[in-house]
């Protein structure tokens, strides 16, 4: 059992518990005991898995490139596919998911290869619709690389589409954002595009 200091539990502070108790109110009107074996701590889950889940709020972006950027003369496109990622739809708080494809024209500079599902995660762990989402992404990149151009492409499955409202269970969603050549030039659109469409041989 942990001690209590005179505002609650050792080590939660006050927004803490606000969370959790937003929570027990929810759950309260909902009809349920939240004094239950089942609900006992459900708020404190509750707030824990927000935690995680908004966490790219607090994530700085400096520190996520951390010096990852190389002087490279390559000038052709550099393609990073089939990235999953998983968000929060602001509208009603229910997840959409799905993969991310990333692509860009290094302009004297490369990014390694892992923060780019990196900038990713960062965007979309926080409250989301797909539209900004894909934009933020694109956006970052083509500040901190100044490429000749980003392209990114996400496909995402929406609960708030499966689970209530018009409930198409087989609906999905598409955006993308080109920026620089990408947008320019319909030929280096097309083999983007051509790319990203076609399968990827797998080693294992």
């Amino acid at each position: 059992m942990r001690d209590r200091g005179k505002d609650g539990p050792v080590g939660e502070t006050p927004t803490d518990q606000a969370i959790e108790e937003a929570v027990r109110t929810i759950l309260r009107s909902c009809g349920e005991d939240v004094g239950r074996d089942g609900l006992r701590n459900t708020p404190k889950r509750v707030r824990r898995m927000y935690a995680e889940l908004l966490r790219g709020y607090h994530v700085d972006p400096a520190a996520l490139i951390n010096g990852a950027l190389f002087d490279e003369p390559h000038e052709e496109m550099v393609l990073v596919r089939d990235i999953e990622y998983s968000s929060l739809c602001e509208h009603h708080i229910l997840p959409f998911l799905g993969h991310a494809q990333v692509a860009y024209i290094p302009n004297g500079r490369i990014i390694g290869l892992s923060k780019i599902p990196r900038v990713i995660d960062m965007y979309a762990h926080r409250l989301q619709v797909q539209e900004r989402l894909t934009d933020q992404i694109a956006d970052f990149l083509m500040d901190v690389l100044k490429p000749h151009g980003v392209a990114v492409v996400m496909d995402g499955v929406h609960l708030c589409s499966l689970m209530r409202g018009v409930r198409k269970h087989d609906s999905a969603m598409t955006t993308s954002a080109m920026r620089g050549r990408f947008r320019e030039d319909a030929n280096t659109r097309a083999e983007f595009l051509a790319h990203i469409g076609r399968p990827i041989p797998r080693p294992f």
